[in-house]
């Protein structure tokens, strides 16, 4: 249950003018590769992301319930919910359910009045940071964002960084591979996710 619920590797981090969110792209069950392009980041609204390392039935089911939140809170209200109130929302049905948890780590990323990232536990612990990771692959990632993280970053050094990072995690965690999906989300393009093509195109510039 340990291996089914971790293997995977995603992150996020706060950039200038933005948030770059990227996973990698292998489902595992155990030892065996169950999917090779498994979908972990998933689109909330126009300026929310959602990443999922955990069983996939849970996650599915959970990203399900916030997107119809996220568009029930703009009927009702008129104005798309905020990041820190997706965060939130999330945190509370994941901690009512501790007892018998959805075994899942997610992070919530987006930008509303600014960049926000959010990692939160099966538990609903909620932590805001400037860049997470989770999954089995997260403490190679770690130790690529430690090392090249910085405040300000341009969105084009984040998309770099995240790649780099996303790219040690496949050389190294047997439960990450396939592949690498990055999204930006900026208040000017909303939710963007990079076409293959550029993302290969980096990857043999960046030679990882």
């Amino acid at each position: 249950m340990e291996e089914m619920k971790t293997g995977t590797t995603t992150l996020a981090m706060v950039v200038k003018g933005g948030v770059v969110v990227a996973t990698d792209r292998r489902v595992t069950a155990g030892y065996m590769v169950a999917h090779k392009v498994g979908k972990k980041v998933y689109k909330i609204d126009d300026h929310i992301a959602l990443t999922t390392a955990g069983l996939v039935g849970d996650l599915q089911a959970l990203v399900r319930y916030l997107k119809a939140e996220a568009e029930l809170f703009k009927y009702k209200k008129g104005v798309k919910m905020s990041v820190s109130s997706a965060s939130t929302l999330l945190s509370n049905i994941l901690n009512q359910t501790k007892y018998m948890p959805y075994l899942v780590q997610i992070i919530i990323a987006g930008y509303d009045s600014a960049p926000h990232v959010f990692s939160i536990d099966e538990a609903g612990g909620a932590v805001e940071d400037k860049y997470v990771s989770t999954g089995s692959g997260s403490p190679f990632v770690y130790g690529v964002l430690e090392d090249n993280y910085k405040d300000n970053m341009s969105i084009d050094e984040g998309v770099d960084i995240a790649i780099r990072a996303i790219s040690t995690s496949l050389q190294r965690d047997a439960a990450t591979g396939n592949g690498i999906d990055v999204v930006v989300i900026t208040p000017e393009e909303g939710y963007k996710a990079l076409p293959d093509e550029e993302v290969q195109k980096k990857i043999k510039k960046l030679r990882v």
